[in-house]
């Protein structure tokens, strides 16, 4: 039985598109925006980034990153998640519904199930200097007043540790100014094509208090209008002899999301050298419906039979603390999150298929003896807490040697409630203390890590930089509490249902109590040579790690760290006095040993040191200033990610077989999720019209087609996600301090998956295949006002 959250979420010429744009390469997105200079000649913006932990020009910065900034975020209407993800070519996401999203870069991924004893991120997501990754994926923040979102492709494991194996997603907030008062707002209206209507409300304001203290207050409320439709089904269980039907779940746009937060910083000036900024960011997002449909039910729609639907919410409290001990820079900077999420959902695949195929139904009666429905629910509680600490000093960038170091610690918690409910289900076959309860999982999880990290730099030219830098790591990770059946007798495997009394809260007893320590480091060399003050190329040799883990069942070994070393080459390049950037990265990563999370017996998650693969490919930017008002921008990555060995299930579970006729997956299978081509490409005019300042713009996405799975079984079964391509429109007048805008995102209606899965064991429910959907069609108008 699979433990895991499944439930899933100037001119009239205007626009003007070009596909020459992404025929000179393939790269990474950093948009920016024209300017005209004093002497009137026109040029793009300085474009400033932090992804080295200081602020730099990105065209000095030799790491290929990514980035959106506050005004880019705005005109392309950038919310969320997946809004910022379509932006990002080297960054794809495996998504079942709001709130649970796994990202990737550049194609690392082995189509895990995101259990919640899975294998930890490969993707380290960052909230300014803060890491908020949790163990299943991603915090969705709600994109409002944030200065940009930064990408960093590739291992860093230097200045980013655990979970940035392959790469980083940074969200950088729009910090307190002691500069003056500034404030806004944004309301916007929306409707759904084929689904209901939708509104935003957002606003900040920053008040300086004093010459030396500063307030910023942010706050949004958004409404998602839903547009998956529940429609009537019903089922006949042949083992219990049971129909059950949906009619008390039957309802149109049926999944919709309402979406609160607030966040609050201070800025305290203590002296010539020293910064404080305490803050303090939180979200809820109720999340109502399945995000995805049944395909052979008909478009948007979907027959599930009991309510589903999650209560996320989370908060952050953040210090940090910058200034000076004689010339060099201090940083500290602290965290404390906290994040509860409660599920509910339909699991009557499972009981269905199971009961078609078995006679999974015999099972389950009342305390009359009489069978009952067996279908199966889940009610879930996740909680998560985290925190951590780093400490670093560096020293002036102007020294021909320099060098940055410092200390980290994290620690995060995960206490799981899975409570799978069968109704009328008698006491001797329900777990003890959990009355109609068929499976229970009460543990608990915590993932502890420490480093210590270090780079320096030397000019051995004034052209010429070398860098290095190693991490050294320790990390541990324990696994404890109850899983288990109500019906007395142990696992297929021979396990025992339980050896001692409860250790975790609410738990009836335990069967589980294991951790793991393991200790390492990651290092990184660079060597960056500039060209001129306009152009540098770089190479870089760089490895990242993921701690390793306990497997559930007991007699599963523990799963070592895995890592993956990069070898990469790249440019950074200004043209026709900075109206032109063309920036770019080639690479080969190799992954050894990579952990994977596939369904075992008894359809347990199990966590194996499974294989190895072989990722390359090509990323690009360009962008340019064609003239007074009119950008175009573009980006695009070329991924080519395969296994560089068989992999085989027999030499994974039993290491005494040798041989592999019949492989799972054979050498040079392509890794899942993430697609071979990944492109956007933006086109924006803007004009004087009379008192008002008019603009349009056109931004398309296209990407090729994935698999979801890196089994060939279950690709089979599963299917493959299509190739596809959307397109957003937009057009809007400024005038004075106040805006309008009118726009469609997805112009055309396309329907693109961005995930695909069956709610158990591909092998039993694989003829019942879902697919999360894009949004539709989504027209709004947008009102702000800046003061």
């Amino acid at each position: 039985m699979p433990l895991t959250k499944r439930n899933t979420h100037g001119s009239s010429k205007g626009a003007i598109w070009t596909t020459a744009l992404l025929a000179s390469s393939m790269l990474t997105t950093v948009t920016v925006h024209a300017q005209t200079a004093p002497s009137g000649a026109v040029a793009l913006e300085e474009v400033v980034v932090t992804a080295q932990k200081r602020s730099e020009n990105l065209q000095d910065v030799p790491i290929s990153i990514q980035a959106l900034g506050t005004q880019t975020l705005e005109e392309r209407h950038v919310s969320g998640l997946n809004d910022y993800v379509k932006f990002l070519p080297s960054v794809s996401i495996q998504t079942t519904s709001p709130g649970f999203s796994s990202v990737f870069m550049r194609g690392v991924v082995s189509g895990d199930n995101a259990n919640h004893s899975g294998p930890l991120p490969t993707v380290g997501t960052y909230l300014d200097e803060q890491p908020i990754t949790t163990i299943q994926g991603a915090l969705d923040v709600h994109v409002y007043d944030i200065a940009r979102v930064e990408a960093l492709s590739g291992p860093q494991g230097t200045l980013y540790g655990a979970s940035s194996m392959a790469g980083t997603v940074r969200i950088i907030t729009n910090k307190p100014s002691t500069a003056g008062f500034s404030a806004g707002y944004d309301v916007e209206a929306n409707t759904v094509s084929k689904g209901d209507a939708g509104y935003v409300v957002e606003g900040f304001v920053n008040q300086p208090i004093s010459d030396t203290v500063a307030v910023r207050l942010v706050g949004w409320a958004e409404h998602d209008g839903g547009y998956i439709d529940n429609v009537p089904q019903s089922r006949f269980f042949p083992t219990s002899q049971v129909t059950r039907d949906n009619a008390s779940q039957v309802k149109k746009d049926y999944n919709d999301v309402d979406t609160y937060g607030a966040r609050a910083a201070l800025r305290i000036e203590a002296g010539e050298n020293w910064v404080i900024t305490p803050s303090i960011m939180g979200q809820q997002q109720k999340v109502h419906g399945l995000f995805a449909f049944d395909p052979s039910l008909g478009d948007l729609k979907v027959a599930h039979y009991y309510p589903e639907g999650s209560n996320d919410k989370w908060s952050q409290a953040a210090l940090t603390v910058e200034g000076q001990i004689s010339n060099f820079d201090v940083v500290y900077a602290g965290s404390y999150l906290k994040r509860t999420v409660d599920s509910t959902s339909d699991y009557n695949d499972y009981s269905f298929f199971y009961d078609t195929l078995t006679t999974y139904g015999q099972y389950y009666t009342d305390n009359a003896g009489d069978p009952v429905d067996p279908s199966q629910y889940i009610q879930a509680r996740d909680g998560y807490s985290k925190q951590s600490h780093e400490i670093r000093i560096s020293s002036p960038q102007e020294n021909r040697v320099r060098f940055v170091g410092g200390l980290f610690y994290q620690q995060q918690k995960h206490n799981i409630f899975q409570n799978y409910k069968i109704d009328g289900l008698g006491t001797d076959f329900s777990v003890t203390g959990y009355p109609h309860t068929v499976w229970l999982t009460k543990q608990k999880r915590v993932d502890e890590d420490q480093a210590a990290f270090g780079e320096v730099a030397f000019d051995i030219t004034d052209q010429l930089t070398l860098t290095g830098g190693v991490r050294f790591f320790k990390a541990q990770n324990s696994l404890k509490g109850f899983f288990g059946f109500g019906i007395d007798f142990p696992f297929s495997s021979g396990e025992k249902q339980c050896f001692g009394p409860p250790i975790v809260d609410g738990s009836p007893c335990t069967n589980l109590n294991k951790s793991i320590k393991e200790n390492g480091n990651s290092p990184k060399v660079n060597l960056t040579y500039k060209i001129d003050s306009d152009k540098l190329v770089y190479a870089t040799y760089s490895e990242g790690f993921r701690p390793g883990g306990i497997n559930r069942r007991g007699t599963v070994p523990p799963y070592t760290a895995d890592f993956l070393k990069n070898y990469e080459a790249g440019w950074k390049t200004s043209w026709l006095d900075n109206r032109v950037r063309w920036n770019g990265a080639a690479y080969i990563e190799e992954w050894k040993d990579f952990q994977v999370g596939l369904l075992g017996a008894n359809s347990l998650t199990e966590v194996r040191n499974a294989g190895s693969a072989r990722v390359k490919g090509v990323e690009t930017d360009i962008n340019w200033a064609v003239m007074r008002g009119w950008t175009i921008s573009g980006a695009a990555a070329y991924t080519s990610a395969h296994l560089t060995e068989n992999f085989c299930l027999a030499l994974v579970n039993d290491q005494q077989v040798t041989d592999c006729p019949d492989p799972e997956a054979p050498k040079g299978s392509v890794l899942p999720i993430t697609p071979k081509f990944k492109g956007n490409l933006t086109s924006r005019y803007e004009w004087d019209w009379g008192d008002y300042r008019a603009h349009v713009q056109a931004a398309g996405v296209y990407q090729t087609g994935s698999w979801t799975d890196l089994r060939i079984i279950e690709r089979e079964l599963i299917g493959r996600q299509k190739a596809y391509g959307v397109l957003d429109l937009t057009t809007g007048l400024d005038r004075d301090n106040w805006s309008v805008e009118l726009f469609v995102k997805n112009a055309f209606d396309k329907r693109a998956s961005l995930y695909r899965y069956a709610e158990c064991n591909e092998s039993i429910c694989g003829n019942q295949v879902y697919q999360v959907p894009n949004q539709p069609r989504l027209m709004g108008v947008k009102f702000g006002q800046k003061f």
